[in-house]
This record gives structure tokens, sequence and C-alpha cells, in this order.
């Protein structure tokens, strides 16, 4: 009996030890950390301007996620050290070594970084805010970005825009962190809040490196063109992201098959090179309006240049910025001889010309001596080199849906300036069903002045189909299946080509306008769509008695540019 009352109260004891620790269940945590307390005063103003930390307390344990791409403070200060650094703790400390401005409001936003241990929740857009003067300033401005034209360099997932204030002075860098910043929520919105009175340019511009500094050539830009003389809030900004030009310069140079290619930065509208010394003696040059792509054409063989080793070759250039010379140590690579070659594919969308490339600049060509067959038939034909890229050759038929056609080209009837195709090629290709794809019809109103491009850009964003003129009604044919955005970007100064945002010279982009909504092209279908460009007028918005975080009436600014519409 004595064994069988130890045994129970043994299996009881054990049973109690395994129910400590078990979990309870409940609800998953959602609750973001509570500040509870910090180093500086309730009050956050007669800060001392030698404070070299700022510590904030927390209900809970927190880590920081990110804190060196969340954290902006406004205005700039170079920080020392920021904990906890890996272990999650229930306080937050930033150190600096800089003296503080006098009479300054400081705000630290740490967008999304602090976030508790247990479940990641983060205290979302936290904003702390001190003065080392008398009073905390409280004016703001609020507002609305939009990226019109994507920026490529930057991933689609990897978007960092923000909005900046510089103060107005006699000099201004830009170069430097602007003096106040913020961070644009992912739906567009920014407030910059906690700023003094005066007088300020505007700028926002998508981060890409994080460094807070705007890389011109490399990041979108949008901006306000006049001053901005700051007295009172503003709200309902809307602010246009374009990308940046970039700044005309040599970059470097590289063997290329057919001679040399020098590249320059900034889409120089005419770029003059000249070799130095008396090589290479027979050279063609060939230069594109608006391409960063200089070429330098030569027989290396014929003047017996690198054949045997590498051979310095000097040029003198002008880009119409800067006159200088650049060198490259050539070496001949007998790998580089002229090809042909089919890179759109063996399958021929309907009533449309057959491309094929050279890797070459063609300079002539010789199409009475090739031949172009369907059901062994020869066919008829035209062909001519691409307009607009001459690295390209058009051919033009009678082709017909389901047919299926062969293209012989024989050696030496394709030439460059000092080079032709050493054998020959056989293109074989059929012509699609239009089945397979669809019309899309546009009818414009209020269309510009000015040439322009109506482009489809297909789900990757980009150019899949694009027309220049001033027609206001369009037919595009035979539309591969998928879902397209329309746009329209204006030639303003009729140059042939798009100009981008020149901050430097606070000069907008090219017009550009977004059709609101996507278009679903379906096998067959033909889609219809009328399109009016004409400003879209605005409701006046009531004045609300708000604090800094409510929208209030928009500011008009006659130098912002619009998003057109379609109504």
């Amino acid at each position: 009996m004595k064994r069988i009352l130890l045994l129970l109260i043994f299996s009881l004891i054990l049973f109690s030890c395994a129910r400590v620790g078990s979990p309870v269940g409940g609800d998953k945590d959602t609750i973001p950390p509570n500040v509870v307390g910090s180093n500086i005063d309730t009050a956050r103003i007669n800060v001392p301007v030698d404070i070299r930390e700022l510590r904030i307390d927390f209900d809970e344990y927190i880590t920081l996620k990110e804190i060196n791409k969340n954290l902006i403070i406004s205005p700039p200060i170079k920080i020392k050290k920021i904990l906890p650094s890996g272990m999650a703790n229930k306080y937050l400390v930033i150190k600096w070594d800089d003296t503080l401005q006098a009479n300054t409001t400081y705000n630290f936003n740490f967008g999304n970084a602090i976030v508790d241990n247990n479940e990641g929740n983060a205290l979302k857009y936290y904003n702390f805010a001190f003065s080392t003067g008398k009073k905390i300033d409280d004016l703001y401005i609020s507002g609305e970005v939009n990226t019109l034209v994507p920026n490529k360099n930057a991933k689609a997932d990897e978007k960092n825009l923000v909005v900046g204030l510089y103060q107005v002075k006699d000099t201004m860098n830009y170069r430097q962190k602007p003096y106040y910043i913020t961070k644009v929520d992912p739906d567009g919105y920014f407030e910059l809040n906690y700023l003094s009175p005066g007088k300020y340019r505007i700028l926002a511009f998508d981060d890409t490196n994080s460094n807070s500094v705007f890389d011109a050539g490399k990041e979108n830009v949008g901006f306000i063109q006049d001053e901005v003389n700051l007295d009172k809030s503003i709200s309902g900004l809307k602010i246009n992201l374009f990308p940046s030009k970039k700044t005309v310069r040599y970059t470097e140079m590289k063997e290329v098959p057919g001679g040399i290619l020098m590249f320059f930065e900034g889409n120089p509208d005419q770029v003059k090179v000249t070799a130095k010394g008396n090589k290479p003696e027979n050279y063609k040059v060939t230069h594109l309006p608006k391409s960063d792509s200089v070429y330098i054409w030569f027989d290396a063989k014929k003047e017996n240049l690198g054949i045997t080793q590498s051979e310095n070759l000097k040029f003198a250039y002008d880009n119409g910025v800067k006159k200088d010379s650049a060198s490259i140590f050539y070496r001949f690579n007998a790998k580089n001889e002229m090809t042909i070659s089919n890179a759109k594919g063996n399958l021929l969308p309907p009533k449309q010309d057959f491309v094929f490339s050279s890797n070459y600049e063609v300079d002539k060509i010789q199409p009475e001596k090739w031949k172009l067959v369907s059901d062994s038939i020869q066919q008829e034909f035209t062909a001519k080199i691409s307009e607009k890229n001459p690295f390209e050759i058009q051919l033009s038929s009678q082709f017909k849906e389901g047919k299926k056609y062969s293209l012989t080209v024989p050696k030496e009837t394709v030439s460059s300036f000092f080079a032709n195709n050493a054998k020959s090629y056989r293109f074989d290709f059929q012509v699609d069903k239009t089945e397979n794809y669809g019309i899309f019809f546009v009818t414009l109103k209020n269309t510009p002045t000015h040439n322009f491009w109506v482009q489809m850009l297909n789900e990757t964003g980009d150019v899949a189909y694009s027309r220049y003129g001033r027609e206001t009604q369009l037919i595009f044919n035979s539309i591969k299946p998928g879902r397209y955005q329309l746009r329209i970007l204006v030639d303003n100064n009729e140059n042939g080509s798009w100009d981008t945002a020149d901050f430097e010279n606070n000069k907008f982009a090219e017009d550009v306008y977004i059709f609101e909504k996507k278009i679903d092209i379906r096998p067959l279908w033909e889609i219809r769509e009328n399109w009016d460009l004409s400003p879209k007028k605005e409701e006046p918005k009531s004045i609300p008695e708000s604090p800094a975080n409510q929208l209030k009436p928009e500011t008009p600014n006659a130098n912002i540019p619009k998003i057109i519409k379609s109504k």
C-alpha cells in the first residue's frame, strides 16, 4: 500500500513538473513597444547643446531592424554609435560627438526600425523631437511623391524615396545631406515635421544607395523650381520624380569587334574624336546623337595593330563640354570577325519586317545577291539598313501567315567600313498567325503641340511598342497578349530625344502623360480607348483646424509637373 501511495505522489509531482514552462496559448502579440521614458525631460526644450547622446526606454525588449537605412536625423548629426547593436535590450541609445546648434529643433525619425524582440512588431514611423531653444518648431510640409518614369537602376522592391529641404544660402552644396529630410511612405505620402521658418529648396529623390545625398544621373529626382518661403505649414504638395540628367563626361575605352568603343555619360549631342599620332592611319568615327557610345573603326590586320603585342593608341575628343584625350592598350582579338545573326527569334509577328543584326556597324549591303525562299519558290523583297540602329538590317516582303521562309545571305554581301561578313548565313523563320495577337486603337484629344512618343510598356516596365509624331488616332497591330501601361513622352524641344530632369540647372524633365488604367491585350481582341490629355480640375479642399499630421488645402505651384490622366 505504501508503495502504491508513493507511486501516486511521484506521478503527481512528475505531472506538475511537466506542466511548468508549457505554452499556455492565447492570441499572438501584435502590440509594438511603448516608450516609457528618455534622458531628455518631457518638455524637450532648452536641451544643452553639449549633450552627447539620446536614450529612449521601452516597456519590453527591442531590437533595431536596418537602423542605418531607417533612421533619419534632421538637421543631420554624425552618429558615433547606436545601441542595441546585436542583443535585445529595453533601451535605445544614440551617441554623437557633434555640438548641437543653438535654438534648433532636432527630429529623430526612426521609420520602422524599432521592433519588439519576440514578434517583430514595429513601432511605426516613430519620431523623437527636442529643441536646444525655448520652443519646438512646429511647421510642416506634407504631400505626395509620384514616380512617372521608373529608375531602371533601382529594384522595384528596394524603393527608398526621400524628400529633403535645403536652406537657401549664398552658397549651397547639394552634395551634402539636406538640412531636413524624411522618408516617403510606400503609398507615396510624406511629412516633414518640426520645421523652422525660412527659405528652402525642396528636393525629392530615390536614395538607392541610402546615403541621403542626391546622386545625379543615377537616381530619380523631383523638385520645386522656386524657393519656398516657409512661414506657415504647407500640405497637399505634389512632386513628380523623373530620371535625372547625367553630367557629360568620358568614362572609358575598350576593344570591340572592328575597333574601339569609347563611353561617355550624359548623352552628348555630338562627340568629335581624332587619333593622336599616326595610328591608326585610316579610321572611321561614328556616333548617334544623344548616344553614350562612340565607335572608332579601323582595319587592325591591315595596319598590324595589336596583332603580336598590345599597342598604346591615343585619341583626342571634344564632347561639347570638355576637350581632352584618352588612351588604350589595344590588343586585336582574332575571334572578333564580322558576323550577322537573328537575335529576335525565328517566329515573326504578322505584318512586320524580318530583322537581323551584325556585331559591326553596317555601312553597305548587297540584297540583290540574297535569296528569300518559301515552299521552294523565290520571293520578292526589299532590304535596308535601319535608320534608328545602324547595326540592324530590315527586310520587307509580302509575308504570309503560317508560312515558313528561308533567307540566304552570301559572304561579303554585308559590309562595314573595313570588313564584311566572312561567311554565308541562312536564316529560317516562320510568320506567326494573327489569331495569336491583339490590336489596340487609341484616340487622343487635346494633344501636345510638339511631337511625342506614344509608348506601350510591358509588365517589366520596358517599352514594347512605340510611335513618334503627332497622330491623334493610332493603331498598334500584332500586339503580344499581356498587360500594358500606356504612356506619352513629349519632345518639347523637338530634338528627337526625351530629356530627363536637370536639377543642377533647375530644368524639369520634358512632359509625361500616364494613362490611368492598364491595357489588357488578348488574342484576337480589338481594344479601343479614348484619352483626353487636358488637365483634370481638382476640387478645392476645406481648411481644417488640425495638427501637423493632417492635410490642409493644397498650396498651388505652377512649376510642379502634373500627372495627366484620362477621364
